[in-house]
């Protein structure tokens, strides 16, 4: 693995700790540790001198790793309150150019704007490690958002800054293997989202044989950790159940005889990054790197849980002036009631049509109140030009799957020449892309009818902050 990173980071610590001398030059210690940190940060953007500057903002992020939990909702409030805009300053702005818009008044407008904190920020992420204890940051914002939800204006700050900081000109991909250091292969387990990795066989059953791949997005200051990645299948065809590419006996398939590549599962690695949006440019990164290597590959496709629909045809059901599923429908939906009905082969058979239809609706109309299809993977993937190929009833029949869809997996089509008609589609008119066997599921008298308005967030909502296949990589 290329050294130069650690390189790097040993550089900018030595830089830090000669910085220490100058320290000097800090607030005093008080008895309050939220107005300490409050005024080391007005001396951090005050500060000119380089290696002093490091020192302060390595202070500054090693006190806010030792704060609790409310000391840290503190801090948080404290850059919130104390962190804005100079209002003098950009008082003085916006009459300046009410009076003369012109260009160079413009300019001194939007940096006016600028909320005090983003500079702040970018001068913590001097420190030695800032990046890295940045994101962190940013992972327990997130939460403490819920509790006060004025804090979105700090949130918006990070994810502005992020934004820049990983760009995908940024990143690099990179091939995990079983050779990959074990440190990174223990993260993999750890941060797997979609399909639980029990252990270091289950890992190397899943890197090791010639027709399993995988590939990570890393960024430089963060060499070790990666952001995101996704675990490949090659295959003959379309798999329609995720036994079929994850039990330990199957047969291993020489990479050359391939002809489908199946992206199985994808799973976002760092809460913190959520809302900067990497799933997009790594399936087309992995997408080109595949077709490099393996000319013979000619099918590009997902084997994709479905996080919301049980909750949303939980509702469904209990709407009793629900459009969507008739009396007889409703009453054969009841089997899913029944425990153990997956192990049921009459139950099974029952259910493969409702559970179709029902799943063909979910897809193709159901909106919830902004408007947006409801399943969050169905938006990442629709999103990025793929097409709703297939409907697999009891595709995964986990008990995480089963209680999120039923077991319902689908599998989304990435066809190359098709990908921005299909996302324009989307994106531009609302359309989803499918198949017309599909699409006959939904009766064609409603066809024109308003998509049907979901108002309550889909069960499952909450594994948005970790999974891409299971949650969508937020925009």
């Amino acid at each position: 693995m290329n050294s130069a990173p650690f390189l790097l980071s040993d550089m900018l610590q030595a830089i830090a700790d000669k910085g220490r001398r100058f320290l000097s030059l800090a607030p005093r210690e008080t008895d309050d540790p939220i107005a300490t940190v409050s005024a080391l940060c007005d001396t951090l953007l005050s500060s000119r001198g380089e290696a002093s500057g490091m020192a302060l903002a390595q202070d500054i992020l090693n006190r806010w790793q030792g704060f609790s939990r409310e000391q840290q909702r503190d801090f948080m409030v404290m850059l919130l309150e104390r962190f804005g805009p100079d209002v003098q300053r950009l008082e003085r702005a916006i009459s300046a150019y009410k009076a003369d818009p012109n260009p160079e008044i413009l300019l001194e407008l939007h940096l006016a704007a600028e909320p005090r904190r983003q500079e702040l920020i970018r001068r913590l992420n001097l420190a030695p490690q800032g990046i890295r204890t940045l994101v962190r940051m940013r992972e327990v914002l997130l939460g403490l958002r819920e509790e006060n939800p004025d804090l979105a204006a700090v949130d918006a700050d990070f994810a502005h800054l992020f934004g820049s900081w990983f760009n995908r000109g940024f990143l690099l991909l990179r091939p995990i293997d079983w050779s990959t250091p074990a440190n990174i292969l223990e993260k993999i387990i750890r941060y797997e989202a979609v399909h639980d990795i029990g252990g270091w066989d289950e890992l190397r059953r899943r890197l090791e044989p010639d027709d399993r791949r995988c590939f990570a997005f890393f960024h430089p200051q963060l060499s070790d950790d990666p952001l995101i990645f996704v675990e490949v299948a090659l295959t003959r065809e379309i798999p329609s159940n995720i036994d079929e590419l994850l039990r330990e006996d199957r047969p291993v398939l020489g990479a050359e005889d391939a002809t489908t590549a199946v992206f199985y599962s994808i799973s976002n690695c760092q809460n913190g990054l959520r809302g900067v949006s990497f799933g997009n440019f790594l399936i087309k990164q992995v997408v080109e790197d595949l077709r490099r290597d393996h000319p013979k590959l000619q099918t590009f496709v997902t084997l994709s849980p479905v996080p919301g629909f049980a909750g949303w045809l939980a509702r469904e059901r209990g709407n009793e002036a629900s459009e969507v599923l008739s009396q007889t429908t409703r009453e054969l939906l009841g089997l899913l009631d029944q425990p153990g009905w997956e192990n049921d082969g009459q139950a099974r058979e029952q259910l493969e049509a409702p559970l179709k239809t029902a799943a063909a609706w979910y897809f193709l109309r159901a909106r919830n109140s902004k408007g947006r299809a409801i399943d969050p993977v169905a938006r990442f993937h629709l999103g990025n030009g793929a097409r709703l190929e297939r409907l697999n009833v009891l595709g995964d029949s986990s008990p995480r799957a089963m209680r999120q869809a039923h077991g319902l997996m689908v599998n989304y089509l990435y066809k190359l020449d098709e990908i921005e008609a299909n996302h324009e589609a989307f994106v531009g008119r609302g359309e989803v892309v499918t198949t017309p066997a599909i699409r006959r599921l939904v009766p064609a008298e409603k066809s024109g009818r308003p998509l049907i308005p979901t108002m309550l967030a889909p069960i499952g909502a909450a594994d948005e902050t970790k999974q891409v296949n299971a949650g969508e990589p937020r925009p």
